[in-house]
């Protein structure tokens, strides 16, 4: 879904409305900790797709994303009222594993550094002369 000016707007719109109605109208705790990343919306307005993010491990994550998609028809009925548009689009939640790919991703960096770090250290160590007890410094 390419996203334009308008479908943009729109979908910040319902990205804000929905962290709201999350947090007010479905009061479950379960569902607290749930960030929205983006909104896709399309150019007809009649589909969106909602990305999250959640803590958990990945079967407790589907469940969570499960019961958000359950729970679309009640929050696209409170979007209609609060959003005065024409066209409310029918809501598909989604978990957004960017963030998780960017994590395993930074985390491999950060070792790969380390074990370069690690062995340009050794090899300056193979390279410098050993201590000549003779010396007098």
């Amino acid at each position: 879904m390419k996203a334009f000016p308008r479908t943009r707007r729109i979908g910040e719109q319902i990205r804000r409305e929905l962290a709201d109605l999350i947090r007010a109208e479905l009061r479950d705790p379960r569902l607290a900790l749930i960030s929205m990343t983006s909104v896709e919306v399309s150019r007809d307005l009649a589909h969106a797709r909602i990305y999250v993010t959640l803590m958990g491990d990945p079967a407790e994550r589907a469940e969570r994303v499960a019961d958000l998609n359950q729970a679309a028809p009640l929050l696209r009925r409170e979007l209609g009222r609060r959003m005065r548009i024409r066209t409310v689009p029918k809501l598909e939640f989604r978990y957004d594993e960017v963030v998780e790919h960017g994590a395993r991703l930074s985390a491999l960096i950060d070792a790969a550094v380390a074990a370069d770090v690690g062995r340009h250290r050794d090899e300056a160590d193979a390279t410098a002369e050993p201590d000549d007890p003779k010396d007098p410094a």
